[in-house]
């Protein structure tokens, strides 16, 4: 299989339309199976142990058919960088057609926080706001700048806030139900998501799926848990992004617009997801033969990326696959 995976590899490099948390260009690798295509794009600062559930999702999307879908297309969020000014504000926004809800980065600077979601109230006024602060905040933080917050209005949830177990079971008890948490950091960073005890910890579960290991593990995590879910994503292309809208697609119930949006913010993608009426369809997109060759890394990416994909191989993505009786 390993062999298969490295000959039909293709590492493209894409460029965003705005600084996404200091990403401007997005290098993502392609490879096609006997069930279509797949990609596997962690981030260049992750190591081959945190590589392995996105191989083992990439692998799972190029073997395995996704289970039969319950709705054919997802509603999705809006997405807004951490950025200043209404109007790059509603250049941004005017990327997703008929989004109804926002998601807002913040957690660096609260007084822009707060000017950020003014703007976006000035903009979208009747728009669900969600706040995604990668846990960026202390609890007595949290408690703080969510109250300076929700003086402006409702907020939908609060994604992240602070960044370990503990310290979102303190800021939940002091919120006092008054305002959702969605874990995304919390969940997708432990080395075993089936393992801990999100009791009292937060409300809503974000499941991406190539960092969690693929839409069967995502589906593990979400029933083990049993809490509502949103699917987002890593800032995948549009073949990553197609695997989450697939989850999405089989979860028995989707209380919320999903954060699949996110190829809005590539300045090129290998293949097209349309919003149209603040959803996208669910489908199976093939790279276009035209960005395949446009976006091409040089030699000396496509062998890094080779070579990256043989550590996680061997640092145990081959040992998963293995149990979960995929073959090519």
């Amino acid at each position: 299989m390993l062999d298969s995976i490295l000959e039909s590899l293709h590492v493209l490099s894409l460029p965003t339309k705005t600084d996404f948390r200091g990403v401007t260009f997005r290098e993502v690798a392609l490879f096609e199976g006997p069930a279509g295509w797949a990609e596997f794009s962690p981030f260049l600062e992750y190591d081959e142990n945190e590589c392995i559930p996105w191989l083992v999702s990439a692998v799972e999307s190029a073997t395995q058919s996704a289970p039969a879908p319950i709705r054919d297309s997802i509603p999705v969020n809006a997405t807004l960088p951490a950025v200043n000014g209404i109007e790059r504000i509603s250049e941004i926004l005017s990327w997703y057609p008929g989004c109804s809800t926002v998601k807002i980065k913040a957690g660096k600077n609260l007084q822009e926080d707060l000017q950020r979601i003014e703007h976006v109230r000035m903009v979208v006024p009747n728009a669900k706001i969600r706040i995604d602060v990668n846990g960026a905040w202390s609890v007595e933080e949290a408690i703080r700048a969510i109250s300076e917050i929700r003086q402006g209005g409702i907020i939908e949830y609060v994604e992240q806030p602070c960044s370990t177990i503990e310290d979102l079971r303190k800021l939940k008890k002091l919120l006092k139900a008054d305002v959702l948490i969605a874990g995304d950091e919390v969940l997708r960073k432990s080395p075993k998501p089936l393992d801990i005890n999100l009791n009292e910890v937060v409300d809503i579960l974000m499941l991406k799926v190539a960092p969690l290991g693929g839409i069967s593990q995502s589906l593990r995590i979400a029933k083990k848990h049993g809490l509502p879910v949103v699917v987002s994503s890593a800032l995948e292309s549009a073949i990553g992004i197609s695997y989450g809208l697939k989850l999405a697609a089989v979860l028995p119930e989707l209380p919320f617009a999903c954060g699949l949006g996110t190829g809005q913010l590539l300045g090129a993608d290998v293949a097209s997801l349309g919003i149209i009426d603040g959803a996208i369809a669910v489908g199976s997109p093939s790279p276009e033969a035209k960005a395949l060759d446009e976006y091409a890394t040089s030699l000396e990416r496509l062998d890094y990326w080779k070579e990256r994909i043989r550590k996680t191989w061997v640092a145990g993505a081959q040992d998963w696959i293995a149990k979960e009786g995929w073959v090519w």
